[in-house]
Formats: structure tokens, C-alpha cells, sequence
């Protein structure tokens, strides 16, 4: 399985643009100019970005789970349908700028069918659902011994990893499960979850969902039921073969089967009282068992997601929006800077194979970097000019004033403020 492309840059944005300004194809006079165009470039993608977050943050408050405020007057019906559409695509944008990808059905269909990791089976009902949204990043190839039968058997797997995955379920509402007779649930009917994780093997998808249940494995079954099936045995012919033959004798005279009277006196009412209790207990044992074992198996499945867990609900927007603030600015500082030190006209692809190319050689990966939209935000802030299928980047002092303009412009009211102000792409 070879390792995919990622989009994502994995440089966070100071070291990157200290790498920029240090690297020996930028002037010696212009690192300074360089590190200032960088500083009020993020603080206008901030901006841009803080009012995708205010409208992240309206369009999820009627469905967050946490909040601690309330509106002052009721949401309507259409209102909060209106809100569920756009909080469903603002966060794929938002998902899209940060660099994930999309999980195909396809993937999470395999995860349902290939063995868990840590070896417990998982049941996920996907009708639950009214709305789902699953999106990764990066993706890496890991090995993995795993143990079995006391470390006994070894065994090597090798699988494949994601780097991040967030998650957006929208539950059903109550009447729904009503209908299917489900009443005590494990999650609210009709809520709104976001869910954020590291480090996910692809086969372990579905522990991610709320709604998922422990089931035992074939394997697990027989561990029990192996043991008891024989621990039954034992027990019939050792301690319960005398009960066993009373309960026959009377049942068979109830029945008419028998003619001669069962006399049950003290001795008898005892050994069928010690024999029942004896069934009991051993029963009790058995079903002890199995809920023991099916507790392991949440223990190992509640440790696992605590350590994977990054963030829940109104938390997943602000680190989402972080890394797509991030990224966006990454990806512009890339393309200038390498237009910048070029010197003369470049192509889109040129541009793209020499970000690749210094990518490479600083982070020891294949990364695929998105030269149009990175050309996108530049043209969109006149960073760049066009001259036919070229490129060129505007003088470092110029591209200052530019962005100096843009965000003094930012809070300019009256007649045709802000129409250059643009958005976050």
C-alpha cells in the first residue's frame, strides 16, 4: 500500500516562514521586508477568518450539546433547518481549507468488516443517522505486532493510519426511534455531535461513532461458552444428578406419566433446594462472566478514545478554523515566496514542482501542494500580476502597502467600505 500524497504542509507557519526568510535564494536586504509582509499577511487571514468563525458558531448554537447560553426567543422550525444546511457546508469548507480529505463510504464499509486493532468487535447502525460527515488527514502506512493467547502468538499487521479525522453526526430525531421501540439510548435524539481525533487506524473507524455497540466476537464466545458447556456437564453429573431425578419424578406424576406418589420429606426438600441453588449459582457464574468480559472490552474501547479524542463539539470549530487559517496562509506565503525569489515570470506549474521540490527536501515527504488555490488568494489580495500564462509577484514594499491598504480598509464605514475586504477562500 504506497503511502498517499498529502496535502497538508507539515511546517508550522513560524518555522516555515523563518525557513523562507533564511534560505539563501531570498536577498540578505529583503528577510526583513519578507518577515513583515508575513506578519500582516496572517493577521488578514485572521481576520478573514475570525468571521467564519462567528458564523460557525451561530449556525451550531441551537444543536450544541455544551452550550451555556440561551437564545432570547425560540428558534423556529425552518430557522434551524436553514441553520443545519449551512453549519453542514461551512464546515466542509472549512474542512476542504484545512487540508482534509473526504473518507469514502467505501473505507468505512471496510472498517465495519476488517478486524479491529485492539481486538474488539463493534456493531454501528448507520440508519441513526439523519446526517454524517467524516474527513481525514494524512495518511501513513504503520506496522504493529499484536499479541495473543498470553503473548503466546505474535502476529504483524500492517495497516493503514490517519493522521486526523473529524466527524459531524446528526442524529434522528426521537419519533424515529420511537417507531423502532429503541427508547434507552445511549445518545439524545436529534443532536448535533462534531468529534475531532489523532493518530486512527482505518480499521478502527467505527469506534469513532457515539452510537457504536460492544458485540462479542465468535472467538470470545466460544472462550465462554467452550468452558461453561463443559463446567455444565460437570455440575449435571457430579451435584445435580439427584435433583435433576426428583424434579423428573414429580413433574412425570403431575403429568400422569407415574402412579406411585413422590414423598418429598426434609431430606428431599433440602437436596432439592441445595441442588437448585447449585444451578443457580453456576448460571449467575456464566453471566457474570460474559458481562465481565464484555466490560473488559468497553474498558479497552473507552482508554483507546481517550487518548485519540482532540476535541468535542464547539471546540472542533475553533481547532478547525486554526488549522484552515494555517494552511491558507502557508499555502500563500509558499507561492509568493517562491515567485518573489524566482525573478522573473513562472508558470503554475513551475511554481508547484519548486514548492514541492524545497517541501521535500525539508520534511521528508511527498507533499502535494495546491498551486491554484494558493495562486487564488494571492491574485484575489493583488499579490500577483498575470502576464499570460505567467506569473509575477508584485515588489516586497509594494505588496505591503497593498495589504496595509486592505486592512486599514477592513473598518472603513460608509459608501462602499469594505467592498475590496473579500473572504476567506
Amino acid at each position: 500500500m504506497p503511502p498517499q500524497r498529502a496535502r497538508f504542509l507539515p511546517l508550522a507557519k513560524q518555522d516555515l516562514v523563518a525557513a523562507c526568510a533564511e534560505d539563501p535564494r531570498l536577498d540578505a536586504g529583503d528577510r526583513d521586508a519578507f518577515r513583515d509582509l508575513c506578519r500582516i499577511l496572517e493577521s488578514v487571514f485572521h481576520f478573514e477568518f475570525h468571521a467564519r468563525l462567528e458564523r460557525l458558531k451561530l449556525c451550531y448554537a441551537p444543536f450544541d450539546p455544551d452550550a451555556e447560553t440561551r437564545p432570547l426567543q425560540p428558534i423556529t422550525e425552518d430557522e434551524r433547518r436553514r441553520r443545519q444546511r449551512e453549519l453542514a457546508r461551512d464546515l466542509r469548507d472549512l474542512l476542504e481549507a484545512a487540508n482534509y480529505e473526504e473518507i469514502p463510504r467505501a473505507v468505512l464499509d471496510a472498517a465495519l468488516r476488517d478486524e479491529s486493532l485492539f481486538r474488539v468487535r463493534l456493531a454501528l447502525d448507520f440508519d441513526d443517522f439523519e446526517e454524517l460527515i467524516l474527513f481525514r488527514r494524512g495518511a501513513d502506512v504503520r506496522t504493529v505486532v499484536l499479541r495473543a493467547w498470553f503473548g503466546l502468538r505474535r502476529k504483524t499487521v500492517t495497516f493503514e493510519n490517519f493522521d486526523r479525522v473529524a466527524l459531524l453526526v446528526r442524529f434522528r430525531g426521537r419519533e424515529w426511534f420511537d417507531s423502532k421501540g429503541r427508547r434507552d439510548l445511549p445518545f439524545e435524539p436529534g443532536a448535533t455531535v462534531l468529534k475531532l481525533f489523532r493518530n486512527v487506524p482505518a480499521a478502527d473507524l467505527e469506534m469513532l461513532f457515539p452510537n457504536t455497540e460492544v458485540r462479542m466476537k465468535a472467538s470470545d464466545m466460544l472462550l465462554i461458552g467452550v468452558p461453561a458447556a463443559i463446567g455444565g456437564i460437570v455440575v449435571l453429573m457430579t451435584k445435580l444428578l439427584g435433583t435433576l431425578l426428583l424434579l423428573g419424578s414429580l413433574l412425570a406424576f403431575w403429568l400422569g406419566l407415574r402412579d406411585d406418589e413422590v414423598v418429598l420429606d426434609q431430606t428431599s426438600l433440602v437436596a432439592l433446594a441445595v441442588g437448585l441453588g447449585t444451578l443457580g449459582a453456576f448460571v449467575w457464574k456464566q453471566v457474570d462472566r460474559f458481562k465481565t468480559r464484555k466490560i473488559r472490552f468497553l474498558k479497552a474501547l473507552t482508554e483507546n478514545l481517550y487518548f485519540k479524542n482532540l476535541d468535542n463539539n464547539a471546540g472542533v470549530l475553533h481547532r478547525l478554523l486554526d488549522e484552515a487559517e494555517e494552511e491558507e496562509c502557508k499555502e500563500a506565503i509558499l507561492a509568493f515566496w517562491f515567485l518573489h525569489t524566482a525573478g522573473a515570470p513562472q508558470t503554475s506549474a513551475t511554481i508547484d514542482r519548486g514548492v514541492e521540490e524545497w517541501l521535500g527536501a525539508r520534511v521528508g515527504r511527498d507533499v502535494d501542494f495546491e498551486i491554484e488555490d494558493a495562486i487564488g488568494k494571492l491574485e484575489r489580495l493583488d499579490l500577483v500580476w498575470r502576464r499570460g500564462d505567467s506569473l509575477v509577484a508584485r515588489p516586497l514594499a509594494e505588496a505591503k502597502a497593498v495589504l496595509d491598504r486592505r486592512w486599514d480598509g477592513y473598518f472603513e464605514f460608509g459608501p462602499g467600505a469594505g467592498a475590496d475586504s473579500g473572504s476567506a477562500t
